[in-house]
């Protein structure tokens, strides 16, 4: 597996990442190893719901993280999008291991529910949580179409 772009979000990243909306946010969503689906298949997922509805599972025990301090450039020499946040950390983890990690636009944080989170990018991330701090850093992912 790789990293990917979901194909409904392909040339939206830089607005989503701007954060256009009063209550929106970039949330990061920890998903199992075990039942993920490969990339071909999740990339033609369209929603936060829709990830989860077959044999993706959500590793909730982590929680679902905001992502903090969005930046958005474009990078006109290497054509491509980069946005940065805060590194995202989960003091003492648990639960079962984690398999990837999406980066999904929350259109509306005080409601709504997975079915209008779009997900933009899903990374490899293998973690077994021990209890000892997670640190996900996020660093400028870069944005091709």
């Amino acid at each position: 597996m790789a990293d990917i772009a979901f194909n409904v979000a392909k040339g939206r990243h830089a607005y989503y990442a701007s954060l256009p909306s009063t209550n929106d946010a970039l949330i990061l969503v920890f998903l199992e190893a075990t039942g993920l689906v490969d990339d071909a298949t999740m990339a033609d997922y369209d929603t936060l719901s829709a990830i989860l509805a077959g044999d993706t599972n959500e590793q909730s025990t982590l929680g679902r993280q905001t992502l903090s301090n969005v930046s958005v450039t474009v990078n006109d020499t290497d054509n491509q999008v980069e946005i940065d946040a805060d590194d995202v950390t989960v003091s003492d983890p648990s639960g079962n291991g984690v398999g990837a990690v999406v980066i999904c636009y929350d259109p509306d944080t005080t409601g709504g529910d997975d079915s209008t989170i779009i997900p933009l990018t899903k990374h490899d991330y293998v973690i077994t949580p021990d209890g000892d701090e997670l640190i996900v850093e996020i660093d400028n992912f870069v944005l091709c179409t």
